[in-house]
């Protein structure tokens, strides 16, 4: 009878608490997403702690906390459960494309100090490979190493200027501005701006122009970047949403 009576008691619980419903509506969705992407520790996390661990799990993988490479991330898609997969061909097979791929992945994670161990180490093995050179010229640029950056970025850009979708003529641009050659950042700015159409060189263009006192230069890029974000697809929304961000903040300055 008192199990019934509990029953009862708490189903009427739920009819009367939206929160309630709501919490395990979000929990149920983390949950789900969890299994999907096969993060069993994360399943049982959520599991155990239910509306703190479907919380932590938002902002840590589904959201993705914000590291030192948010906003910069490398072209295409990288999988978590990749890492002890390479790991495991690295220990067996050692070779440099494992040693590059796992780099990558530590980029990706904001982890630098072993996406660097990474990459050198796929360079001891095959010095010549542009995109492992390449990505170590960014992980350093993002480690505020700008001047170990640039040899990397300048060799490999004068080797092919279309490189990684423009991503590797995008972080020369930025190297170049670390390093205070502001008219050098923004003619190679204008270089990515003529062939693609990333926030992140727009915005950063616009920056530029704006510290040189160039109002109407910075005003055109950055409202190329607001009216063209509402149009592009959910992924890349949650990708650029650091670029648009800035581009309304600047937008805000410009008079």
């Amino acid at each position: 009878m008192f199990a019934i009576s509990f029953s009862e008691s708490y189903f009427r619980y739920l009819l009367s608490s939206p929160f309630l419903w709501i919490s395990t509506a979000f929990t149920l969705w983390m949950l789900i997403d969890a299994i999907r992407r096969k993060e069993w520790m994360w399943v049982f996390f959520i599991v155990i702690f239910q509306g703190f661990g479907a919380f932590w799990y938002f902002f840590q993988v589904y959201r993705g906390s914000p590291t030192a490479t948010s906003g910069f991330e490398l072209p295409g898609a990288y999988d978590r459960r990749r890492i002890k997969e390479l790991q495991a061909q690295i220990h067996h097979l050692d070779k440099a494309h494992h040693y590059s791929q796992l780099g990558d992945i530590y980029f990706q994670q904001g982890n630098l100090a072993q996406a660097e161990a990474c990459y050198r180490s796929a360079l001891e093995r095959d010095p010549q490979d542009i995109d492992t050179r390449a990505h170590l010229g960014q992980c350093l640029l993002r480690g505020k190493r700008p001047a170990e950056a640039r040899p990397l970025l300048e060799a490999v850009t004068a080797e092919n200027p279309k490189h990684d979708y423009g991503h590797s003529l995008m972080a020369l641009a930025e190297t170049l501005g670390a390093l205070g050659e502001t008219d050098a950042a923004i003619a190679v700015w204008q270089r990515v701006t003529e062939n693609h159409s990333y926030p992140r060189a727009r915005v950063q263009l616009a920056e530029l122009f704006f510290a040189k006192n160039l109002p109407a230069q910075a005003r055109a890029e950055v409202s190329e970047v607001l009216a063209d974000a509402p149009h592009a697809p959910a992924f890349q929304r949650k990708r650029e949403r650091v670029w648009v961000n800035r581009a309304r903040k600047l937008a805000l300055q410009i008079k």
